[in-house]
């Protein structure tokens, strides 16, 4: 279990290492929301295993000035507010729960998504066309900020940042505590925002300690309702015979799963080869770890099973059985049988009469033959001829 342990956060560590990339292509209305599940999506696909995000969009469409935003929750939209109501929407009833328990939680998401943070987004969306000399047009600004969790190791790795028509403008750099960007439109942010100290810590205060315990908070509620396994399916397959034998699953979330082969019930590591965590189109992820089984045994096999676990929901144990392994080798038909004997048969047939015809011209080759006085001579000449050919 322990080499598992440190397998899975190896396997985080590379994940986190991968910088967050908003969406090259925005859309204004109805299909922001899309957008936000997108872009939030994006981000949870290369979390650790708990996460918390929010996400806050503005668009300077004229004549209304619009703003949304949403709390996710390992990837579960938990709520949801756009500058059209004024007032928070619970999005599952754990979180509507988490708010009648706690209205003073409830009162800061209502405070920042209907005074604050609208009021920020629309005068930096106003610098910022000045700053990329726009006169005009629909132009998004957007915040991503929060952290991951990791409930093994206890670790907790905020963010935030910023885009601006759909690329990259200016992030927090956690390590330095400094405002860091590539874009010269923006340097005008990061002097001021470096210089106000006191921002910074509020920022760090929230992403360090704030954020982590708000996310074990709606995790203690949701009772890991967040776990999603309605399209799971765990799969043997096999390529051929001699291929390794694959637990394949598919349809599950979050992506912090695990899977792995046991022999009488005890975890194997010797022939086991497990595969990267890979996103479906449905933003759910699939995983699979292959088995060598050259030299098991068929009278052993039932003495081999795969492990699908994902924290919240009942494990899934499949036996290594050869009638449940799944191919897309054909096996030949009786028709396809008679048909393969038949063409080997004319071609041995063939074989062997181009033999005795080489045969039969080497040997005319070697004694040419007086010409024929007539027809009757010619065909007791080639009987005999065929005669000394086949014999």
């Amino acid at each position: 279990m322990p080499m598992r342990s440190d397998n899975r956060r190896r396997k985080m560590d590379r994940r986190q290492q991968n910088q967050l990339k908003l969406s090259p292509r925005l859309f204004y209305g109805d299909k922001m929301k899309t957008l936000l599940l997108l872009l939030l999506f994006c981000h949870v696909s290369s979390a650790a295993k708990h996460t918390l995000s929010y996400l806050l969009t503005a668009s300077s469409a004229q004549p209304d000035f619009s703003f949304v935003g949403a709390v996710v929750v390992d990837g579960v939209v938990a709520g949801y507010c756009d500058s059209k109501k004024k007032v928070v929407e619970p999005k599952q009833e754990w979180m509507k729960r988490f708010n009648e328990d706690d209205p003073q939680h409830l009162e800061w998401h209502n405070r920042h998504c209907y005074e604050l943070q609208p009021n920020f987004f629309k005068a930096t969306i106003y610098n910022l066309k000045q700053r990329f000399n726009q006169t005009g047009g629909v132009h998004i600004f957007q915040r991503m900020s929060g952290c991951d969790w990791d409930d093994e190791t206890n670790d907790v790795r905020g963010y935030s940042q910023y885009g601006y028509d759909g690329e990259d403008l200016i992030s927090l750099d956690l390590k330095t505590l400094t405002w860091i960007t590539t874009k010269p439109q923006a340097l005008i942010f990061k002097t001021r925002w470096d210089t106000e100290k006191e921002r910074i810590k509020v920022n760090m205060k929230y992403l360090k300690q704030i954020f982590p315990v708000w996310l074990r908070k709606y995790l203690a509620y949701s009772n890991g309702s967040v776990v999603r396994t309605e399209h799971l399916s765990v799969s043997l397959l096999q390529k051929t015979p001699s291929s390794p034998v694959s637990c394949h699953a598919t349809g599950f979330y979050p992506d912090s799963a695990m899977m792995f082969w046991r022999k009488d019930e005890q975890e194997i590591h010797e022939g086991v080869d497990p595969r990267e965590v890979l996103p479906n189109h449905d933003q759910t992820f699939q995983m699979s770890v292959d088995l060598d089984v050259s030299t098991i045994p068929p009278e052993a096999w039932s003495r081999y099973d795969c492990v699908f676990h994902l924290s919240g929901a009942e494990d899934v144990v499949t036996t290594l059985d050869k009638a449940a392994i799944r191919t897309n080798r054909k096996e030949p038909t009786s028709t396809t049988v008679f048909i393969i004997a038949a063409v080997v048969f004319v071609a041995v047939v063939l074989a062997a009469a181009s033999t005795g015809f080489m045969v039969y011209r080497k040997k005319k080759a070697d004694c040419p033959p007086c010409p024929p006085d007539n027809d009757s001579e010619l065909s007791v000449k080639l009987n005999q001829d065929m005669k000394d050919g086949l014999d």
